[in-house]
Order: structure tokens, then C-alpha cells, then sequence
């Protein structure tokens, strides 16, 4: 019972510290510590979609609020949704985004990552924690700001911009279409659909 008690207490510490983390501290001892993994991986350097989405899931996703970041795809198209289908759209949205990181993490080839000095005031709720990540080969760095939140839970990421586009608007459009020809559960069939042709996309089935 000692060892048990000892061990949930281990397993609590990271949990705690990520919580205390400052958001800009965060967000780099995160990236840091996922490209420590992606460097001596080499099934994910050669394009091994599943463990890097393995990798998302235990490393990344518990610090974005996926609900919120659906809530903001959807738009006003959100309020239109019962409690259920907010459920379903968030566990459907987030299993997309996860696929969408998975593929970015494959194509990851030591690139330099410089972080920004953090604007913020210590009674701020939201802040933007920015960064320039310079690819392999090129001389022009492109822009990754993580817009984030103060929550019970810690620090939580709700919308990701890479030079200026927002990841999370740029299905506003589309969700916003699907939604006005085929309803809520229209859009959240189409999320399906398309989550599991990703799946057997990655399993080599046609």
C-alpha cells in the first residue's frame, strides 16, 4: 500500500508543476520535451502517424481546452447545439486537430524554435505566448502564437496561429456550411466521416 501511495503521489507531481507553470514556461517545457521524444524516435521521423498522435494525446492534449476551441469554430452555430452534440463536436474536432498535429510532428526536422519575451500582467486571465520556429533550409522564420487561458486546471491552450492564420477559425467557414444544409448532426456525421477515413488512411486500408 506504501509503494501504491508513493507511486499515485510520483505521478501527481508533473500534473501539479504544469499547473504552477507561468504559460510562456509552459509552452516551452512542453515543445522541449516532445522534440527531445521526436529526435530519437525514428518511427515518427519516418512518418509513423500513430505514435505521434500517441504522443500528442499523453504530452500535448491535456494542456488545450477542446471545448472552447470548438466553441470557437463553431461560432454562433454553437448555441444551435444541445449539451450532447457540444460533446460530440469537441470529441470529433479534437480527434481532427490531433490527426492535423500528428502529420506536423512526422514532418518535424530539427527546427529552431525562438521564444518571445512574455507580455503579460500577473492578474491576466489570457495571454499570448508567441514564438518563431525557422524551418529546415530557410532563412524566414514563421510565427506560432498560442493564445491561452487561466483555468483550476493550470494554463490551457485554446487556439494556436501559425504566421498570423488562426487553426481554429479556418473551419469557421466550413463548419458554419455544413451546418446550414445539414444541421448540427449533419456537421458532426461529417466530422466522423472524415475522422475515420484518417483512420484507415493510417492503417494502409482503402
Amino acid at each position: 500500500m506504501k509503494i501504491s501511495s508513493y507511486l499515485l503521489f510520483a505521478l501527481l507531481i508533473p500534473l501539479a508543476q504544469a499547473q504552477q507553470l507561468p504559460p510562456d514556461v509552459l509552452v516551452k517545457s512542453i515543445t522541449e520535451e516532445v522534440v527531445a521524444i521526436l529526435k530519437k524516435d525514428k518511427d515518427i521521423q519516418a512518418g509513423d502517424s500513430k505514435k505521434a498522435a500517441d504522443l500528442i494525446e499523453t504530452k500535448i492534449v491535456p494542456h488545450f481546452d477542446f471545448i472552447r476551441m470548438t466553441r470557437i469554430a463553431m461560432g454562433r452555430s454553437w448555441r444551435d447545439a444541445s449539451p450532447e452534440q457540444q460533446k460530440q463536436l469537441a470529441a470529433e474536432f479534437k480527434t481532427l486537430l490531433v490527426r492535423t498535429y500528428s502529420t506536423a510532428l512526422s514532418n518535424y526536422r530539427d527546427q529552431q524554435i525562438d521564444y518571445k519575451p512574455l507580455r503579460a500582467k500577473p492578474d491576466d486571465t489570457e495571454v499570448t505566448v508567441r514564438s518563431d520556429v525557422k524551418p529546415s533550409g530557410s532563412s524566414q522564420p514563421v510565427s506560432i502564437d498560442y493564445e491561452m487561458e487561466k483555468t483550476p486546471d493550470g494554463w490551457k491552450v485554446y487556439d494556436v496561429k501559425v504566421g498570423g492564420v488562426s487553426l481554429v477559425t479556418t473551419y469557421r467557414d466550413t463548419f458554419a456550411s455544413e451546418v446550414r444544409e445539414h444541421g448540427v448532426d449533419g456537421l458532426i456525421k461529417s466530422l466522423v466521416a472524415k475522422n475515420r477515413q484518417g483512420e484507415r488512411t493510417k492503417s494502409g486500408k482503402t
